[in-house]
């Protein structure tokens, strides 16, 4: 069995950060959302993985690598522009073969692994096997409608009028039966081959479509609420390690990983949160379900329910909370007068000013 990670797409939500970095590497509790998936397919036992890559790829090679600090062998399969999941299964199709696949989007988060759904479906090995999950707006989601035993009878991307709340979680298992469908498609009205109709095909066909029900925790990370929610979720899962150097003048308080080589002086930290090395936090606080990256510097300030990305600095600057700060990023206090906001503000962000 093999594994198919989508790791294209443009993250429009997550911008202006994704205009200079892919939305599966920006991180959560300090580690990239794509290695939390990466780490759960290891477990699995599955070994061999197609990522597929676009305008981000160099950076998601960067970072992967050939995927050994997984325990993975990863080959990398270009699409020219992100035109659907079952495009992405079409392209796949030398690296797949006649195995049986997991598909997993690398921006999605579960929590427990999938290790007990990989093996039921190893064991029973319908033709397809969705996983799915119960929200409260299935209209955001492709939503399944399944019969008394669980098959699926019928799927619908984004319904006005969904007939259940049961959302495709971003995780799919398909045997090879799965290429037919995705070559009798055609495009949807937004121009994509949809892995809806994929399956949907297969519905018709009569092929055995069942159905996995998380009962864990899942998110998409595509946007900001999404990615503080999961950080703050991983926070409270942590352990408190101290292995920075801290000060007397300096508290600690609940789940606080302070990684080796960060400095604390004269603050106070208050968990769950993490100060990644290299960073140094002097006459701050640091509040509940932040994560600050490497190499950051943070001076007479307060931070909370926040994620700091890498070599970002912090000067004189109450309170900041709830916000995603990309990296090498610097946030200062404006002098007191003039009265007046200066701002070097990219494409696509959102700013909020109390005057």
């Amino acid at each position: 069995m093999k594994a198919l990670v989508l790791s294209g797409g443009a993250g429009t939500r997550l911008r202006p950060i994704t205009h200079t970095s892919a939305k599966q590497l920006v991180p959560v509790a300090n580690k990239p959302i794509l290695f939390y998936v990466l780490e759960a397919i290891a477990e699995t036992g599955i070994t061999e993985v197609g990522m597929i890559v676009g305008d981000t790829g160099p950076e998601i090679r960067e970072a992967v690598g050939d995927g050994s600090q997984f325990g993975l062998q990863v080959t990398y399969i270009p699409q020219s522009a992100p035109l659907g999941l079952a495009h992405a299964v079409l392209i796949a199709r030398d690296f797949l073969g006649d195995d049986d696949f997991l598909m997993y989007l690398g921006d999605n988060f579960i929590s427990g692994g999938i290790t007990d759904l990989v093996e039921g479906f190893r064991k029973e090995r319908p033709d397809a096997q969705l996983v799915l999950s119960r929200v409260p707006d299935p209209t955001a989601f492709g939503v399944a409608e399944l019969d008394a035993t669980g098959r699926v009878t019928g799927l619908e991307e984004k319904p006005q009028h969904p007939k259940s709340d049961l959302a495709l979680v971003g995780v799919y298992l398909f045997t090879p039966a799965v290429h037919e469908a995705v070559r009798a498609i055609r495009p949807s009205a937004r121009g994509e081959l949809e892995i809806t109709d994929a399956v949907q095909w297969m519905v018709e066909a009569g092929q055995d479509i069942r159905s996995g029900e998380l009962s864990g925790y899942w998110r998409d990370t595509g946007s900001v609420v999404d990615m503080l929610e999961v950080n703050r979720m991983l926070l409270e899962s942590q352990e408190r390690r101290i292995e920075g150097s801290v000060d007397e003048a300096s508290e600690i308080l609940g789940r606080v990983r302070i990684c080796p080589g960060a400095t604390v002086r004269a603050s106070r930290i208050v968990g769950p949160a993490v100060i990644g090395s290299g960073t140094v936090v002097t006459e701050s606080y640091i509040g509940p379900s932040t994560s600050i990256a490497e190499d950051c510097r943070i001076h007479d300030s307060e931070l909370a329910s926040s994620i700091v990305l890498r070599g970002s600095s912090f000067e004189s600057v109450r309170r900041v909370e709830a916000s995603l700060v990309g990296r090498n990023a610097h946030v200062a206090l404006a002098p007191q007068r003039p009265v007046a906001h200066r701002l070097v503000i990219g494409d696509h962000a959102k700013v909020h000013i109390q005057s």
